[in-house]
């Protein structure tokens, strides 16, 4: 078994050098991408990733906002009161007067409400900041698809490309011995049907690199433009065990789950603190003037008193109707629930683990069969040629043979998507697929953390942030994708 711990740094540099390879040998070509340009425009501009980076940032505020309940309220009224009509035995009444007052209140016990209420915040917390890390790698993961699905749908359109002329040819070669009467219309027929096909075929592949296309775009903000082999992956397991050990300490959903347990048993202690008593110190102070209102011969009233009180107060809940047991009892339930939900995690987790691994493993035995058989289809064709050049083949033997050997170049480049992805697949179900593990460069990496410790003890009541911008950049101005391919060979993944 890898250690990967050890490992790490020295598979990140591998990781660097290979994703950097692709640009330096192409460093002429000023608009090049390569897939972990892709990966940091999409981390700095996917507008799921900023959007769960807000909602992480308001999850962050539970924490102060349960920590109120806990702390001193100071409050201040002030009162204005004009007396229009006085009753006629109103001598001591004054015809106006105001009050000012202001009360602090000090919470002294609340049963453990407080104190559990935070403890689940702060869970909920770190729960959310794992979300977020299986975003992040959702997003990369989509992300490295995309970037697969343009290089393949590139290298298909090529191939049909190529298919067409070559069928073109074909079909002018096919004519042309028809005219001279070494073939038939048959032979002719057959030449125009496989090349109607392939045109046909030609018209699918560019309208599923459109498609390709504008996936991309949606997801990195850019559009596809020159995009380079990617580089091998680093940190792939040996073994699915060893693949399902290092998921089950570092897959982001099994933390977050985790986390979501732990709040739910704090919760419990919340819902518990509603048949405790509960203990509170009051303090007000008022000031009343009657504004020189009462008559100077009313020796017995003031035009102005000033008041101030302090006392405790205690709160024991004797009956509520069976509402705490209640409280208790759905929060005992929906703790149950969650320890479920922990379990049906870490189960997806393991099977998209082993499946993810299994994807790999496939392709990459369907990559190595299928360049055997380009490689004797290549030899077939030229053979079927030869031979018919010769009379002992005959037309739609060559058509039926170049068909073949597109058939397995499809093959192949599809076979080189579908394992480059899956193994990112892997890594991301393994929980080494985030930024931190990838190396992603263009600035420091979001730290949710910085956020929390920020605003977790704020008790300022003006303490805003400023109105909120958008983060994400849109795509109405970027053109529409085109099925235009490169001149060139296809930008597989290097063997």
């Amino acid at each position: 078994m890898l250690d990967t711990d050890k490992k790490r740094p020295f598979l990140r540099a591998r990781w660097l050098v290979g994703l950097a390879s692709g640009a330096l040998m192409l460093s002429s070509a000023a608009q090049a991408e390569t897939l972990q340009g892709a990966l940091s425009k999409a981390y700095e501009n996917n507008p799921t990733l900023t959007a769960a980076r807000a909602g992480q940032r308001a999850n962050d505020e539970n924490v102060p906002i349960q920590k109120a309940g806990g702390l001193p309220s100071v409050g201040a009224g002030v009162d204005y009161q004009e007396n229009l009509v006085l009753p006629g035995n109103s001598f001591f009444s004054p015809k106006r007067f105001v009050s000012v007052g202001g009360q602090v209140t000090v919470p002294i016990y609340q049963g453990g409400a407080v104190r559990n209420a935070v403890k689940a915040a702060k869970y909920r917390v770190e729960a959310g900041q794992a979300d977020l890390r299986a975003t992040e790698a959702s997003i990369f993961a989509q992300t490295v698809g995309a970037y697969m699905d343009v290089i393949r749908d590139q290298a298909i359109v090529q191939l049909n490309q190529k298919n067409v002329s070559v069928l073109r040819t074909n079909l002018q070669a096919t004519s042309d011995r028809f005219e001279i009467g070494d073939l038939t219309r048959t032979d002719v027929a057959q030449s125009e049907a496989r090349l109607a096909l392939a045109e046909g075929n030609l018209r699918t592949a560019e309208a599923n690199l459109i498609a390709s296309r504008e996936g991309y775009t949606r997801l990195v903000g850019e559009a596809p433009v020159d995009l380079q082999p990617p580089p091998p992956l680093p940190n792939l397991p040996a073994t699915p065990d060893e693949a399902v050990a290092i998921a089950l300490n570092h897959n982001p959903d099994i933390e977050a789950a985790n986390q979501l347990v732990n709040a739910s048993r704090a919760d419990i202690g919340v819902a518990r603190a509603t048949r405790m008593p509960k203990l509170s110190a009051t303090t007000s102070a008022g000031y009343n003037n009657n504004l020189n209102s009462i008559p100077a011969a009313n020796t017995t009233a003031e035009n102005a008193t000033s008041s101030a009180q302090a006392g405790v107060s205690l709160t024991i809940p004797i009956f509520q109707g069976g509402r705490p047991s209640a409280q208790v009892r759905q929060a005992q339930s929906r703790s149950s629930q969650a320890i479920e939900n922990y379990v049906a995690v870490e189960r997806g987790v393991i099977a998209q683990t082993r499946g993810a691994y299994a994807a790999w493993q496939a392709n990459e035995r369907i990559i190595a069969a299928t360049q055997q058989a380009v490689s004797a289809n290549g030899l077939s064709l030229e053979g079927v040629r030869a031979e018919n050049s010769v009379g002992t083949r005959s037309i739609l033997d060559i058509l039926n043979a170049e068909q073949e050997y597109l058939n397995t170049q499809v093959q192949l480049v599809s076979a080189q998507r579908n394992s480059y992805v899956a193994a990112f697949s892997l890594l991301a179900a393994m929980g080494k697929a985030e930024a931190r593990d990838l190396g992603i460069e263009g600035g420091a990496l979001y730290d949710p953390e910085v956020n929390y410790q920020r605003v977790k003890g704020q008790i300022w009541d003006w303490a805003d942030d400023p109105a909120p911008q958008q983060q994400a950049t849109d795509t109405r101005a970027i053109p529409a994708a085109t099925a235009s391919v490169p001149v060139g060979p296809p930008a597989l993944p290097r063997q």
